[in-house]
């Protein structure tokens, strides 16, 4: 079954509950979402008798927020708990010890800030909600006397973040400080089987603009990419599926690789693949693979002829973060227009609600290799050239 909820439902998604008739629990969010009489819906009282019986459900959902919906009504399923496995990243270092004993994490109430010293913590180190969304929230602290300004910085994120997301998405009240992990950043959508095999259905590689930079700006994938760490990652994530007993689970994953080729995670987001739909639709567009279908008929992908012809090409995902300096509520408007022209291939624009989501939107693209240099600007760029201010 599939949950489909706010803040947003793509039209992809949408077609492929249509035409494969896949179930859809019936909510007002569904009528909210605008979502037509041609799905398959499943009313709350038959799913709730239905996953009650089952004890790998296999449950997908496109918001976090569906998080909610599955601590009220299955409160006693292993569902509940594999979810807060990994939604609280706190419990999800703590189930990663065994692999990862070396690594370094601690735990602070967002009220006990003001009174942290931070001195003897090793630098630098990651500062972010014990249940976050989105590099909400997620701060990298370099020196001592960063902290004073870098403290004010959470504090007013916070402020805004709570008139947007519920807390089950993303719950300011706790912090966690994790050592800082380096290497390159990837990010993929998998599911794990009936049997309990990984199944990966998108890789991504996660750029970043500078040592200090957090942001979800850019991802990018490509045929070197899925071929090179594929496989690598595939057994990683089957040790992370036996130590938490998943089956019919899918889930986002967010990992660092070091130099020597050493896996370390960031963090995985149960339920769902990337937010926003991007990371699964964008697969979709760059190689016409389906995660979402893919999932639902347990199908594996056959990634070497799905990789044919595609040589030479870049595809990405762009996330239109506010990196003007200005506060959304005194933004009118941005001009998606102009910034398009700044792409050799866009593949797919969509627009936010910047006022209340705090983002312009998502891009996707095709690029050629010898034009890496469109990605590098987007990825650097402030976005001020394509804003309005209000008078």
């Amino acid at each position: 079954m599939f949950i489909l909820d706010l803040p947003y439902v793509s039209d992809f998604l949408r077609d492929t509950v249509i035409q494969y008739q896949i179930p859809v629990l019936k909510t007002p969010q569904t009528r909210q979402l605008g979502l037509n009489g041609e799905i398959r819906y499943w009313d709350i009282s038959s799913a709730i008798e239905y996953f009650k019986l089952e004890d790998y459900p296999g449950i997908y959902s496109n918001s976090e927020n569906a998080i909610e919906w599955v601590a009220k009504y299955l409160p006693e399923s292993g569902l509940t708990e594999q979810i807060e496995l990994f939604k609280n990243k706190i419990r999800f270092r703590e189930l990663l010890q065994s692999m990862h004993p070396e690594f370094y994490f601690n735990s602070i109430p967002f009220v006990g800030l003001d009174d942290l010293d931070i001195t003897p913590i090793p630098k630098p180190f990651i500062i972010k909600p014990s249940v976050g969304f989105f590099s909400l929230g997620v701060y990298k602290v370099f020196e001592n006397d960063e902290w004073d300004s870098i403290k004010l910085q959470i504090k007013n994120e916070v402020t805004r973040i709570k008139q947007v997301y519920p807390a089950k998405v993303l719950d300011t009240t706790t912090f966690i400080i994790e050592q800082n992990i380096e290497g390159d950043e990837y990010a993929f959508d998998a599911y794990f089987d009936d049997q309990g095999n990984a199944v990966i259905l998108s890789l991504l590689k996660h750029l970043y603009a500078s040592d200090g930079d957090v942001s979800d700006r850019v991802y990018i994938s490509s045929k070197s990419i899925i071929e090179d760490k594929l496989r690598t990652f595939e057994a990683y994530l089957d040790k992370i599926g036996k130590l938490a007993g998943l089956r019919n689970f899918p889930l986002h994953v967010e990992i660092r690789v070091d130099t020597d080729g050493t896996i370390r995670p960031i963090e995985i987001n149960p339920m769902r693949f990337g937010g926003w739909c991007t990371t699964a639709d964008m697969t979709w567009f760059a190689y016409g693979l389906n995660p979402y279908k893919a999932f639902y008929l347990r199908e594996k992908p056959d990634w070497e002829t799905l990789l044919k012809d595609k040589e030479g090409l870049i595809y990405s995902n762009i996330v239109l973060t506010n990196s003007t300096g200005h506060d959304v509520k005194n933004i009118d408007s941005f001009n998606y227009e102009r910034l398009l022209e700044r792409f050799e291939h866009p593949l797919e624009l969509r627009k936010a609600d910047f006022k209340n989501y705090l983002i312009f939107g998502f891009l996707f693209a095709k690029t050629n290799e010898a034009n890496f240099s469109e990605l590098e600007w987007i990825l650097k760029d402030d976005l001020k050239a394509f804003i309005q201010l209000s008078t």
